[in-house]
Protein backbone atom coordinates (compact mmCIF):
# COMPACT_ATOMS: atom_id res chain seq x y z
CA UNK A 1 0.00 0.00 0.00
CA UNK A 2 2.86 2.38 0.73
CA UNK A 3 4.13 1.88 -2.82
CA UNK A 4 0.68 2.70 -4.19
CA UNK A 5 0.59 5.86 -2.07
CA UNK A 6 4.04 6.89 -3.33
CA UNK A 7 3.01 6.30 -6.95
CA UNK A 8 -0.12 8.37 -6.44
CA UNK A 9 1.89 11.18 -4.85
CA UNK A 10 4.24 11.15 -7.86
CA UNK A 11 1.25 11.53 -10.21
CA UNK A 12 1.04 7.95 -11.48
CA UNK A 13 -2.19 5.96 -11.71
CA UNK A 14 -2.29 2.46 -10.26
CA UNK A 15 -4.29 0.30 -12.67
CA UNK A 16 -4.58 -2.55 -10.19
CA UNK A 17 -2.88 -4.99 -7.89
CA UNK A 18 -2.70 -8.78 -7.96
CA UNK A 19 -2.34 -11.35 -5.20
CA UNK A 20 -1.16 -14.35 -7.22
CA UNK A 21 0.78 -15.22 -10.34
CA UNK A 22 -2.36 -16.52 -12.06
CA UNK A 23 -4.20 -13.28 -11.28
CA UNK A 24 -1.24 -11.25 -12.56
CA UNK A 25 -1.13 -13.27 -15.79
CA UNK A 26 -4.83 -12.57 -16.32
CA UNK A 27 -4.24 -8.87 -15.69
CA UNK A 28 -1.45 -8.79 -18.27
CA UNK A 29 -3.81 -10.33 -20.81
CA UNK A 30 -6.47 -7.71 -20.04
CA UNK A 31 -3.96 -4.91 -20.72
CA UNK A 32 -4.84 -1.28 -20.17
CA UNK A 33 -1.59 -0.30 -18.46
CA UNK A 34 1.75 0.96 -19.77
CA UNK A 35 4.16 -0.57 -17.24
CA UNK A 36 4.21 -2.89 -14.24
CA UNK A 37 5.94 -3.20 -10.91
CA UNK A 38 6.07 -6.87 -10.03
CA UNK A 39 7.09 -8.33 -6.69
CA UNK A 40 9.58 -11.11 -7.34
CA UNK A 41 8.00 -13.27 -4.65
CA UNK A 42 4.24 -12.94 -4.76
CA UNK A 43 2.93 -14.75 -1.70
CA UNK A 44 5.45 -17.55 -2.15
CA UNK A 45 5.19 -17.74 -5.95
CA UNK A 46 8.04 -16.59 -8.16
CA UNK A 47 6.83 -14.04 -10.66
CA UNK A 48 8.95 -15.07 -13.67
CA UNK A 49 6.01 -16.27 -15.81
CA UNK A 50 4.52 -12.79 -15.47
CA UNK A 51 7.83 -11.13 -16.34
CA UNK A 52 8.07 -13.42 -19.38
CA UNK A 53 4.59 -12.39 -20.54
CA UNK A 54 5.25 -8.69 -19.98
CA UNK A 55 8.51 -8.91 -21.93
CA UNK A 56 6.82 -10.80 -24.77
CA UNK A 57 4.20 -8.06 -25.01
CA UNK A 58 6.78 -5.27 -24.83
CA UNK A 59 5.41 -3.89 -21.57
CA UNK A 60 8.16 -2.36 -19.39
CA UNK A 61 8.41 -3.69 -15.85
CA UNK A 62 10.30 -3.20 -12.61
CA UNK A 63 11.23 -6.02 -10.25
CA UNK A 64 10.31 -5.22 -6.66
CA UNK A 65 12.22 -7.17 -4.04
CA UNK A 66 13.12 -7.37 -0.41
CA UNK A 67 16.67 -7.93 -1.60
CA UNK A 68 16.95 -11.56 -0.54
CA UNK A 69 16.47 -13.30 -3.86
CA UNK A 70 18.54 -15.40 -6.16
CA UNK A 71 19.58 -13.62 -9.34
CA UNK A 72 16.75 -13.40 -11.86
CA UNK A 73 16.70 -15.63 -14.92
CA UNK A 74 18.95 -14.27 -17.65
CA UNK A 75 15.96 -13.00 -19.63
CA UNK A 76 15.23 -10.57 -16.78
CA UNK A 77 18.74 -9.82 -15.56
CA UNK A 78 18.65 -6.28 -16.93
CA UNK A 79 15.26 -5.32 -15.51
CA UNK A 80 15.32 -2.34 -13.16
CA UNK A 81 15.03 -3.28 -9.48
CA UNK A 82 13.18 -1.47 -6.73
CA UNK A 83 14.42 -2.72 -3.36
CA UNK A 84 12.62 -2.55 -0.05
CA UNK A 85 12.26 -0.52 1.98
CA UNK A 86 10.65 1.60 -0.72
CA UNK A 87 11.32 5.31 -0.62
CA UNK A 88 9.58 7.92 -2.69
CA UNK A 89 12.96 9.19 -3.95
CA UNK A 90 13.90 5.75 -5.33
CA UNK A 91 10.72 5.16 -7.31
CA UNK A 92 10.85 7.74 -10.09
CA UNK A 93 14.39 6.91 -11.31
CA UNK A 94 13.52 3.21 -11.50
CA UNK A 95 10.33 3.93 -13.44
CA UNK A 96 12.24 6.11 -15.87
CA UNK A 97 14.83 3.39 -16.31
CA UNK A 98 12.07 0.85 -17.07
CA UNK A 99 10.55 2.94 -19.84
CA UNK A 100 13.90 4.02 -21.22
CA UNK A 101 13.55 7.70 -20.42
Amino acid sequence: MMLEDFLDTLGHNVAGTCDSVSEALERVEQGGFDMAIIDVNLKGELIWPVADRLAAQGIPYVLATGGHIEPPPSAHANAPVLSKPYTIDAIEPVLKEAVGA
